[in-house]
């Protein structure tokens, strides 16, 4: 098994068929085809269902692309570690659908202006997803919120710690958050992530019952919501910092709730610079909430 037909192998998953994987990485459909058999000769197991059209990597061809995937961003950070060149290639970075997001394109965009050379991939989806993408190697870091449940072998730091407020719609008279969220219909965000459980804990412990008007899984929906008049809500303050004259707002908790958001990364990697100058990017566009990078941080298990 060589890190060639680990190529190959990638780019028929990518591109879905022999022929369009050839192109990709400048062979013959024929080469490509003798790679994989030979790869499986090796291997002593058959790697994709040839009873389809086209054929389809079968289980065991599937868990051989994770480990492909982990073993080219090795060797990829490798090369770049001896060559002194950890600011060129690929940096892989992935996101959950937070409010903070908003920050990632701006600390990418002064990477990229920093370093030329680097390509920066984005991509957004669920937490435990993510986590295991870097675990796996599949990915560099990964921007989640605070929670249970990151593997030992990965570090969790934050750059941003930021209140959760309530907010009301353009002229609503002078009140409470208490009263806000007990007297007036409320937008509620409604989604499998921690922020929607640390709102609604912190709800309960308050005994606050709500008058839902709307259940939401997206925090600017829920602001555009709000904007409009349909109700009151509960955001992160970084979510409505640039509207802060538009919205009656008050802070959320007693004492008042904080959440954080860090990025998770392997321990070790050699493009460890890059990813402390992009956390540090990322705190200082978060402001007052920014939180600078002192020490690793292991979340609880």
């Amino acid at each position: 098994m060589d890190t060639r037909q680990l190529r190959t192998l990638v780019a028929i998953a990518e591109h879905g068929t022999f022929a369009r994987a050839a192109d990709a990485v400048y062979l013959t459909p024929s080469a490509v085809s003798q790679q994989m058999h030979a790869l499986e000769t090796e291997l002593s197991v058959a790697l994709f269902n040839r009873e389809t059209r086209p054929p389809t990597l079968n289980t065991h061809g599937l868990q051989l692309l994770e480990t492909a995937h982990s073993i080219l961003h090795m060797v990829e950070d490798t090369k770049s570690a001896l060559l002194g060149q950890r600011k060129t290639g690929t940096l892989s970075i992935g996101s959950v659908r937070t409010s903070t997001i908003g920050l990632l394109p701006r600390a990418i965009v002064a990477l990229r202006n920093n370093y030329p050379g680097l390509r920066i991939n984005l991509r957004v989806g669920l937490s435990s997803s993510l986590i295991a993408d870097v675990q796996a190697g599949r990915l560099d870091m990964a921007i989640v919120a605070e929670q249970l449940g990151i593997p030992q072998n990965l570090v969790w730091r934050p750059f941003i710690r930021e209140p959760l407020v309530v907010i009301a719609p353009p002229g609503t008279p002078d009140m409470s958050a208490r009263d806000m969220l007990e007297t007036l219909p409320v937008v509620r965000f409604r989604s499998n992530v921690p922020l929607a459980h640390l709102i609604d804990m912190e709800l309960a412990r308050m005994g606050i019952v709500t008058n839902e008007t709307a259940e939401i899984d997206t925090i600017s929906a829920i602001v555009e919501c709000v904007a409009a008049g349909l109700g009151a809500t509960i955001v992160p303050n970084i979510a409505v910092r640039e509207y802060s004259e538009k919205f009656l707002i008050r802070p959320f908790g007693e004492p008042q709730v904080f959440r954080q958001v860090g990025i998770v990364q392997r321990v070790s990697s050699a493009k460890m610079d890059l990813l402390e100058e992009i956390h540090d990017q990322l705190a200082v566009l978060a402001n007052d909430f920014g939180v600078p990078r002192t020490s690793v941080e292991h979340l609880p298990t």
